[in-house]
């Protein structure tokens, strides 16, 4: 589903005038499949339709959904793998973002890591949204923006020492 229903009759009243979003990035992470000691989590991608990048699932809540709700359906939606949220990584401002279609939007953005409920789920393309999707090593993923990087490696880190993590989405180092 490329544009949520509420989204699209408020951009018939309001045109492409910015929007204030709250959106999820879910960083689903599993454990290896090789048998290297040094192995390091794979990380579940989806190439985007849209520009080409590979990245976490991203999207948008529905009016009245919990972001956890939103990560896992968006996971559904989006590769067909069927996820369990484990651990809140942090909540920022992202934007403003023109889009293509000239439509501008500021996200209140919740990053989540995700588990897989069964690990050898095979993802597929579930939507329109993305043109591949795969589990790919954290060490040789094909991501190359520098935020979603920064969030995978929040997400590998929490989950091997959750007692040590700190959020750096959302916190300004004073």
């Amino acid at each position: 589903m490329p544009i949520p229903e509420f989204i699209v009759h408020t951009r018939e009243k309001i045109g492409t005038d910015l929007m204030w979003l709250p959106s999820v990035a879910a960083i689903v992470l599993r454990d290896t499949t090789t048998d290297s000691p040094w192995a390091v989590p794979d990380v579940l991608l989806v190439k985007r339709a849209d520009n080409g990048e590979w990245t976490p699932v991203t999207g948008i809540c529905d009016p009245g959904e919990e972001p956890h709700h939103a990560a896992a359906r968006e996971v559904l939606e989006e590769t067909g793998v069927r996820a369990e949220a484990a651990a809140l990584l942090g909540v920022g401002a992202v934007g403003p973002i023109t889009h293509s279609n000239g439509d501008r939007a500021s996200y209140m953005s919740v990053q989540l890591r995700l588990e897989p409920v069964d690990p050898a789920a095979e993802p597929v393309v579930g939507d329109d949204e993305s043109v591949d999707v795969g589990w790919f090593p954290i060490s040789t993923m094909p991501v190359t923006d520098p935020k979603w990087r920064l969030a995978i490696a929040d997400a590998a880190s929490q989950r091997r020492h959750p007692a040590n993590f700190s959020p750096r989405l959302g916190l300004a180092k004073r």
